[in-house]
């Protein structure tokens, strides 16, 4: 596809029909283009952004691109050009905080092109005019999900329409599920990006009908379905940890009536983020929710990273993380403190530790004996593999026998057979299994499970035998050096308890019941469950000759000795004795994450012929259909495995669901969206004498004066501070937010107001560091009214309580702590601040709104910070007034302490004398003059008492 400009023809790579209509409709018009997942929004940009690019004399602004979207747009507009050999085409540059300075950066403005700059750069440069909003040619914003009022990237879009009105502006997303939320949150967004018309925002998901056409058409991929069935143990596993949420899901809605519950189902539990979700809508009222609430709170994540672990992890690398998990929410050993988490308790906690330990190793029958309720005395590997493996070693041997019967390709695509999964820990298990799966341990080590028959019969059959011995080697290894050095940690608050136990063997009875009150314990007690301890909590220890004796079961073996190690970074040191050669494409076999939109470089430079999706993912599985699509002279078969009735089954078709029906609601909003009228009376700027009537403040009650001023008010804000909501906030309040390299200070008000601005985060670790005391100093001795602003989130409860939780470094996510002692930590060195220093002022905040409120009251009657004098507070010394001098706090803070001196009498002596020394050496007489009768008589007598006297007399 070419497209016309004043130049020559560009070249574009867009070979499908809805790419064309997106790009026609972007060239035409500013808009908001919402794509569903997979449908390659990046090209679309890429595309764009090479057609601005080529025809030259063109500033391009990229905003919201993570560090892997610039790689990969800078990669595809390099080909681009390639192709097209535009002469007027220069690429695009990433500027950032790590390589480009302030001349670099104005250098590349002047210049021109497509340029990809953080948010915060790019602010800084636009309030201080070093890049110059009319010289932009526009903006194109990724991410418009992002884009909400205390966002940078709504701050940059105010600044370039405010001194832009002829630039274009493209923004894109390809995630419809955030612009659902709240109330018309699409016509909050678009407002936010000054589109002011419905028809400037393009929903394309999957259903529509070109998208439909140009995905569905002769080019589809050959689908195979591959449903996996889960083992027992497994599909056990899976229903305890379903009961274990549904039960936490309705504890938290019978404990939290007052809360919009409508999504805390057991379906929204299947969402990847609903943890998160949860903890969202108690924010707010996280001081005033019970300790079993937050904790069910935090069980959530523990219970579904389980479920991901189950149909991700080995058997043994299961029981292991369960044994973790174990770990971290039980209580030290000796302690009477009963802080588990309620879901351990149930019996599905039962059913998940104890079938996950059935997976890996079980006790012999014969070993048994006749009484079905004891235990056995030695253990054998049991090591239960995943069903995927097998079903994973089926399909490559399919493809392998395919691609013998047809050596010949008859297309452009290559032998390489791709398989996609969730994250690098699946791959690495799955080329474990790949390269060990016809490997077998020597046969007497495997007589006692199998005959002979049965062993000749599976020599040919894939089995994962030889990693799950080595991994369930390692384990009992980890899990007895890990009871050690539990051990070792907890012996001294074993010590410590010791008193308490003493005083407890005086009374035996003490928490339990008379004999003769004791009620007998069925099995459905906590005491009659195998794996419980007597106070109910689930055990999973051994005991010693049983691991002893696994142990010599599963010794290493030949077969062991001969696997190569995992090499993860290779020297190539020994390059001269080896020789080298590149294996052909049909040999290899390319296990990869999936990756995002990175995945399309996969399958662009692979070039696959055989796909398998070894988890599933529907942004991927739509790739491969644009992929396909996009090439006649390429075949793909895609294998799509997935466990049958499972979690992971119910997570796609729900994922898929919830787009869906987020498209829907979208459409039928744009449906209702008003247009916005706008009428630009004044192309050339604001009326002078509007913006002055405008700044009248007419409230003269309690004495006041009526005030007015021709400019708006101003604010100098550090550069570091961009990170923050406040600065937009300013902005949008009509303020002049001036950006400056600050030494003392985020925010100067006036030439007297400083403010130190900390969230709740940052003060506790500003009082760890001590880096509050020396900024508190710094304020006290460059500006008359320093002030320290506390400002806590938006949708966060207003108070310290709830930060308890992260004030120590040394709590884990699991186990909460007691709020008390850290909240009355913070507040009694709050109160110490204000004691060492009590010119400072303390502002309480709730929100970054309520602090632009404060600061547009601290400004009213107050003159306009100069910059100049704002930077250069604390780098050098000062001259001029003595009593704006810089003085020691420490001699300070020690005069005050000497009887006599108030705040009136420390201001002359510190005008009047050099240091503490000379006033020690000051006669009374000479105290009398300065500081009068009274004053200058107790300083002198505090100054001359002997040390001694007590002693003489």
């Amino acid at each position: 596809m070419t497209t016309a400009s004043s130049g020559p023809p560009v070249k574009l790579s867009l070979p499908l029909e809805y790419q064309e209509s997106i790009f026609k409709e972007l060239r035409d018009k500013d808009e908001l283009v919402i794509l569903a997942r997979g449908l390659g929004l990046l090209r679309i940009v890429t595309n764009l952004l090479h057609s601005y690019d080529a025809a030259g004399d063109n500033l391009v602004i990229v905003v919201g691109a993570d560090e892997r979207e610039n790689a990969w747009l800078g990669e595809a507009l390099a080909e681009h050009y390639a192709i097209s050999r535009s002469p007027m085409a220069r690429g695009m540059k990433v500027i950032n905080t790590d390589k480009a300075s302030v001349t670099m950066r104005e250098r590349f403005y002047s210049q021109g092109g497509v340029l990809s700059i953080t948010s915060r750069i790019l602010v800084v440069d636009l309030l201080s005019t070093l890049l110059d909003p009319s010289t932009v040619t526009g903006l194109v914003v990724l991410h418009a999900e992002k884009v909400v009022p205390t966002s940078l990237e709504a701050f940059i879009v105010r600044i370039y329409r405010q001194f832009n009105k002829a630039g274009f502006l493209k923004a894109f997303s390809d995630s419809p599920e955030p612009f659902i939320g709240n109330y018309a949150p699409l016509t909050t967004t678009m407002r936010h990006l000054f589109l002011n018309k419905p028809s400037q925002c393009s929903l394309w998901p999957r259903f529509e009908e070109t998208v439909a056409v140009s995905l569905e058409g002769k080019r589809k991929a050959e689908v195979i379905e591959l449903e996996v069935p889960m083992t027992d143990a497994m599909r056990d596993i899976q229903n305890a940890v379903m009961e274990s949420v549904d039960v936490s899901v309705r504890e938290l809605r019978k404990a939290n009536t007052g809360l919009d519950m409508d999504d805390w189902t057991l379906d929204s539990a299947l969402h990847k983020n609903f943890d998160v979700i949860v903890r969202r809508q108690l924010d707010p009222v996280w001081h005033r929710v019970s300790w079993r609430t937050k904790q069910i709170a935090n069980d959530l994540t523990v219970l579904r990273s389980i479920l991901h672990s189950l149909l991700s992890y080995d058997c043994v690398s299961l029981i292991k993380y369960l044994d973790t998990i174990l770990a971290a929410h039980s209580p030290p050993p000796g302690s009477t403190r009963q802080n588990q988490s309620p879901w351990l308790f149930l019996d599905a906690a039962n059913t998940i530790f104890q079938s996950a330990k059935n997976r890996v190793y079980g006790g012999k029958v014969d070993d048994a004996g006749l009484n079905p309720n004891s235990l056995p005395e030695t253990l054998h590997p049991v090591l239960e593999e995943q069903p995927k493996w097998d079903t994973l070693s089926e399909v490559l041997d399919e493809i392998e026998m395919d691609i013998y019967s047809n050596p010949i390709m008859r297309d452009d695509s290559t032998g390489v057979v791709l398989v996609m999964c969730n994250d690098q820990r699946t791959c690495r298990q799955i080329r474990e299994y790949l390269e060990t799966r016809h490997v077998r341990p020597d046969k007497q080590s495997t007589d006692h499970q199998t005959n002979g028959e049965n062993t000749d019969q599976d020599e040919g059959k894939a089995s994962a035998n030889l990693i799950l011995r080595r991994k369930l080697r390692e384990y009992l290894e980890w899990k007895q050096t890990f009871a050690k050095v539990s051990a070792s940690l907890f012996e001294e608050n074993q010590n410590s308890l010791n008193g308490s136990k003493d005083s407890a063997t005086s009374t035996p009875l003490r928490g339990k019941a008379p004999p003769n009150k004791r009620r007998r314990v069925r099995g459905g007690g906590s005491a009659g469950l195998a794996g419980r301890t007597a106070s109910g909590a689930i055990s999973t220890d051994d005991k010693a000759s049983q691991v002893a004796s696994l142990l010599a079961e599963i010794r290493p073996t030949e077969a062991d000795a001969l696997q190569k190690p995992d090499v993860i970074v290779d020297d190539l040191e020994e390059t001269d004795k080896d020789y080298f050669e590149l294996y052909d494409m049909p040999d290899l076999v390319v296990v990869h994450p999936f990756d995002g939109d990175m995945d399309d470089h996969i399958l662009e430079e692979l070039r696959p012929r055989y796909i398998i999706m070894y988890e599933l993912d529907a942004a991927f599985v739509r790739r491969v259909e644009v992929y396909r699509s996009s090439h006649a002279n390429r075949t793909a078969r895609v294998y799509f495995m997935y466990y049958g009735g499972s979690v992971e089954e119910q997570r796609y078709l729900s994922a898929v669901r919830r787009e869906k029906d987020s498209f829907t609601r979208l459409i039928q909003e744009r449906g209702r969206m008003p247009i916005t009228l706008t009428h630009d009376a004044n192309p050339s700027g604001p009326d002078p004498e509007d913006a002055f009537l405008r700044t009248i403040n007419s409230r003269i009650a309690g004495g006041g004066q009526l005030a007015a001023t021709a400019t708006p008010p101003k604010v100098i804000v550090d550069v570091r501070e961009f990170r923050s909501a406040l600065p937009s906030l300013l902005h949008g309040r009509s303020m002049i937010v001036t950006p400056c390299q600050l030494t003392v200070g985020d925010y100067v008000l006036s030439p007297e107001i400083c403010v130190e601005r900390k969230s709740v985060r940052d003060l506790i670790q500003s009082f760890r560091s001590g880096r509050l005391f020396n900024q508190a100093e710094t304020m006290l001795q460059h500006y008359q009214y320093p002030m320290l602003l506390i400002e806590f989130d938006h949708n966060k409860s207003f108070t310290l309580d709830p930060f308890a939780d992260f004030s120590s470094s040394n709590s884990s996510s699991s186990a909460l702590k007691i709020p008390d002692s850290d909240s009355k930590d913070l507040s009694s060195k709050l109160v110490l601040l204000t004691l060492a220093f009590p010119r400072l002022r303390i502002i309480w905040s709730s929100s970054p709104f309520q602090t632009a409120d404060i600061f547009a009251e601290l400004k009213k009657n107050r003159s306009e910070p100069d910059p100049l004098a704002a930077v250069q507070a604390g780098l050098a010394a000062e001259d001029g007034d003595p009593n704006d001098r810089v003085f020691n706090q420490t001699p300070q803070d020690m005069l005050r302490c000497v009887p006599g001196v108030n705040g009136n009498v420390l201001g002359r002596l510190i005008l009047e004398t050099r240091d503490v020394m000379d006033v020690a050496n000051m006669e009374v007489g000479e105290l009398t003059e300065m500081v009068g009768g009274e004053a200058g008589r107790q300083i002198a007598r505090f100054f001359g008492r002997s040390v001694f006297m007590e002693e003489k007399v």
